[in-house]
């Protein structure tokens, strides 16, 4: 019976010369610590805060659950006060785009305007049925577009700022 070959062909390359020198890093030598400074107070305490990292639906969710909740709580205290609710939509929208990860970091400019017009829902004056509920959410929505465009500009900015520093940091790797 006759046995095949269990090797490879050999392709053409050559194998590295035996006798050359290895990396510092393969021979297990350390490179010397490079000297850091110490960071500053703020970012001491921002490091001790929660970071979760939310993926493209977790952010979407957050922001427009916490915005309807937003939206609740205002409709409740205030009645319909657009203005309180376009103030406290500016920091929702930051925070989510700053918890989304780093692979999804172009989706927070996007799930931000849809969780406002979910939160308008209840904040928004309600005529009678459902076509006077459309009503005042459009009017709400038209009358209260500059937050909208403020916050999804905070969002944006976020974003675009942490996906060059992104890009930045991966590019100053060996």
């Amino acid at each position: 019976m006759e046995q095949h070959r269990t090797r490879p062909p050999h392709d053409g390359t050559r194998r590295p010369d035996r006798g050359a020198p290895l990396p510092a890093q393969a021979r297990g030598e350390r490179r010397p610590p490079v000297a850091r400074r110490p960071p500053p107070p703020a970012v001491r305490t921002l490091r001790r805060l929660p970071n979760p990292r939310l993926t493209g639906l977790g952010g979407g969710l957050f922001c427009g659950g916490l915005m309807f909740l937003l939206g609740c709580l205002v409709s409740v205290l205030f009645g319909s006060a657009l203005t309180l609710y376009g103030v406290l939509f500016m920091p929702v929208s930051v925070v989510t785009s700053v918890w989304m990860r780093r692979g999804d970091l172009l989706t927070a400019p996007i799930v931000v305007p849809i969780a406002f017009a979910v939160g308008l829902v209840p904040v928004a004056d309600s005529g009678g049925g459902t076509s006077g509920r459309l009503m005042g959410l459009f009017t709400a929505l038209a009358t209260q577009a500059g937050w909208l465009y403020a916050g999804t500009l905070a969002a944006g900015l976020v974003a675009l700022v942490r996906r060059v520093r992104l890009v930045r940091d991966r590019s100053r790797r060996p």
